[in-house]
């Protein structure tokens, strides 16, 4: 285990996975030359920001410009930053493991929008009407 604790595993799929930042795109430094650019440093991040989810899903690899911007924000209001605007930095552009979280990101969301379905008792009309409504939305 390493000293965010990932386990060795973990930290040896990440690192075959993840070459370059998984938002920007650039190629990462594992070692900083001396007086070498700092922001091309990798370095470990969690996608949803709880040090207890430890999954290929959530740890990931970025450059230390953009987990020094991403911060804590969430990462559907990051990815509308002006940081990622003047890097170009878009759902569209990051890494897959990226969208695969504001894919899962943007569903929970809309789940707790929807309304529940009306309650009833069994199939009925009602509730495959409100399904088909929200499907044409």
């Amino acid at each position: 285990m390493n000293a965010w604790g990932i386990p060795d595993w973990l930290e040896a799929e990440v690192r075959a996975r993840d070459t370059r930042c998984v938002y920007c795109g650039i190629r990462m430094l594992e070692i900083i030359p001396p007086r070498g650019p700092r922001k091309a440093a990798a370095t470990w991040e969690h996608i949803i920001n709880d040090e207890t989810i430890v999954t290929r899903e959530n740890i990931v690899r970025c450059c230390a410009a953009c987990n020094s911007s991403k911060g804590t924000k969430p990462l559907a209001a990051w990815i509308e930053s002006q940081y990622c605007k003047t890097q170009g930095i878009t759902k569209d552009t990051v890494a897959e493991v990226v969208k695969q979280a504001l894919r899962i990101s943007a569903r929970a969301a809309q789940q707790q929008r929807e309304p529940a379905d009306p309650p009833c008792h069994g199939p009925c009309l009602c509730t495959a009407r409100a399904r088909s409504a929200r499907r044409l939305r």
